[in-house]
């Protein structure tokens, strides 16, 4: 059994504007929503999984499209 693609049926195209805008403000809003998420766990949460809230701090601080 071959696995060989006809050429003519690869995508050859770069991504469009568009998508990727569209792809840039899903990430943003990950991250938006991940740090509002963050900002809201408790003492013991943080601990568990190893952070203070001065690191949360740091982290929900930083403007949504800053990584």
């Amino acid at each position: 059994m071959s696995t060989y693609t006809h050429e003519s049926m690869i995508n050859h195209h770069e991504p469009g504007l568009f998508s990727q805008l569209a792809d840039t403000l899903y990430v943003w809003r990950q991250r938006y929503q991940a740090r509002k998420e963050l900002a809201s766990w408790s003492e013991r949460e943080l601990h568990d999984i190893g952070l203070s809230w001065s690191d949360i701090a740091y982290e929900t601080e930083k403007p949504f499209w800053r990584a």
